[in-house]
């Protein structure tokens, strides 16, 4: 049974403010809450139908809070256009970043990614081409926001996402010397070029791409061809697909 205080709880986690607030997050459905109940995230509390509550009682842990609620009451708590049979909130996990890591790991810098869906696409291809750290700037989309965890398909859990002030981190991450890349339209043909497999890849905001303040910092700039080249074709691609792109030179180069 729910009651209208949890019901009115689990509702206001659809806002930032109270979500930075509680240091909570909602997570739905059975795929992404399977995935994330077998990872050391912290578990709040679990509601879900008797029989999903059934079918899965081998993941419950017995330290779990579990209340049984019918379809009608997920539907009041759910932020899905269908009705899940489960929504979990979960701990907000507290990453933690050495500056140093930069230099032995290749690391993702996303530039006001503003769309949640794009941030949690990118998070999962994070997941999937092994990369631990992604910064984000504090224009960025909130990881925690519920478009971006479900778009993360559970990897919220696997790669740790950083919000750093801009110029202060490449202040220090200059430091280092190392290379720090970013894609532009005037930039060297990413299959041509010289890639490492350590440093830090900037992706820029969805309408305005990489902003003006950090060029300065960029080592090496890259572009992603169009086929056939010099064709004609799209003025640009989503920064998700972009960073898919990117990310998948970059790892193809170490096979």
């Amino acid at each position: 049974m729910l009651s209208k205080n949890k019901q009115k709880l689990i509702q206001s986690l659809a806002k930032k403010k109270v979500r930075d607030e509680l240091k909570l997050f909602v997570a739905e459905g059975d795929k992404i809450v399977n995935d994330l109940l077998n990872t050391s995230l912290q578990v709040k509390e679990i509601f879900a139908t008797e029989e999903w509550i059934k079918q899965n009682s081998t993941i419950l842990a017995s330290s779990y809070e579990v209340t049984t609620v019918d379809q009608g009451e997920l539907k009041k708590i759910s932020q899905l256009v269908s009705t899940p049979c489960v929504l979990v909130l979960f701990n907000q996990p507290i990453p933690k970043f050495d500056i140093n890591q930069l230099k032995t790991e290749l690391t993702l810098f996303l530039d006001d990614v503003q769309d949640p869906g794009n941030l949690g696409t990118i998070i999962r291809l994070a997941d999937w081409f092994g990369i631990n750290h992604i910064i984000c700037t504090q224009g960025c989309a909130d990881v925690f926001n519920h478009k971006t965890i479900q778009s993360t398909m559970g990897a919220i859990a696997r790669v740790a996402c950083h919000y750093q002030d801009k110029t202060t981190f490449f202040e220090a991450a200059t430091t280092l010397q190392i290379p720090i890349y970013g894609t532009f339209l005037e930039g060297e043909n990413i299959y041509s070029e010289p890639l490492n497999p350590y440093g830090i890849i900037v992706m820029g905001n969805e309408g305005k791409g990489i902003s003006e303040q950090l060029h300065r910092y960029i080592t090496h700039k890259l572009f992603i061809p169009p086929y056939p080249i010099g064709g004609s074709s799209s003025e640009s691609l989503n920064v998700s697909v972009a960073t898919a792109i990117v990310c998948s030179e970059f790892r193809r180069r170490l096979g």
